[in-house]
C-alpha cells in the first residue's frame, strides 16, 4: 500500500516536471532596433516597468529633446517627453500630459502615456550631429553613430527562455 501511494507521489510529481518542462522558464523583454527587413543593430533589456529614453539634438536649434518610453506589461508606452524650449515643431499639446519645468532649463511634459500602435516606433535616425541615442541610464545605443540616415523600428519584443 505504501509503495502504491509513493509510486503515485512520484507519478504525480513526473506529470508536474514534464508540463512545466514545456513552459517557458522566464519571458525577457527587449527594445530591439532594427532595419525594415528586420536585421537587427542593437538593443536593450526593457523590463516591465522601466524607463528607456531616446534623446537627439533638435534640428533647427541643436537643444536636447527627448521621448521616453515605458513597458507596461509588456505594452511599449510614450510615458514623458523632454524639449529644451518651444522652438519649432516643438511644444504641448492640450490635453496630452502635463508640462512642468525641468531641473538645469528646459520642460518635461509628463503622462503622455500613448500606447505605441504594434509596439513599434519608426525612426528615420539622424546625423552624427543629431545623436539619436537610446538609453536606461545604464546602457546607451548610439544609433547615429550605428546607422546615421537609416530608417529603423525601436520594437518592443518579449523573448521566452
Amino acid at each position: 500500500m505504501t509503495l502504491l501511494r509513493e509510486g503515485r507521489s512520484l507519478g504525480a510529481a513526473l506529470c508536474v516536471c514534464l508540463m512545466l518542462a514545456g513552459a517557458p522558464v522566464w519571458a525577457q523583454s527587449v527594445l530591439v532596433v532594427e532595419t525594415p527587413a528586420g536585421l537587427s543593430i542593437g538593443q536593450i533589456d526593457f523590463a516591465p516597468g522601466q524607463e528607456i529614453c531616446l534623446t537627439w539634438a533638435h534640428s533647427v536649434t541643436g537643444g536636447r529633446v527627448a521621448d521616453c518610453f515605458e513597458n507596461r506589461d509588456g505594452t511599449m508606452v510614450l510615458s514623458r517627453a523632454y524639449l529644451h524650449d518651444f522652438a519649432a515643431g516643438l511644444g504641448e499639446v492640450a490635453g496630452r500630459g502635463t508640462l512642468r519645468t525641468a531641473e538645469g532649463g528646459g520642460y518635461w511634459i509628463d503622462g503622455i502615456n500613448e500606447a505605441i500602435p504594434g509596439n513599434a516606433l519608426r525612426l528615420r535616425v539622424g546625423a552624427p550631429r543629431v545623436g539619436h541615442v537610446l538609453s536606461d541610464g545604464a546602457t546607451m545605443l548610439r544609433l547615429s553613430a550605428r546607422a546615421a540616415g537609416a530608417s529603423v523600428f525601436l520594437r518592443l519584443r518579449s523573448h521566452s527562455f
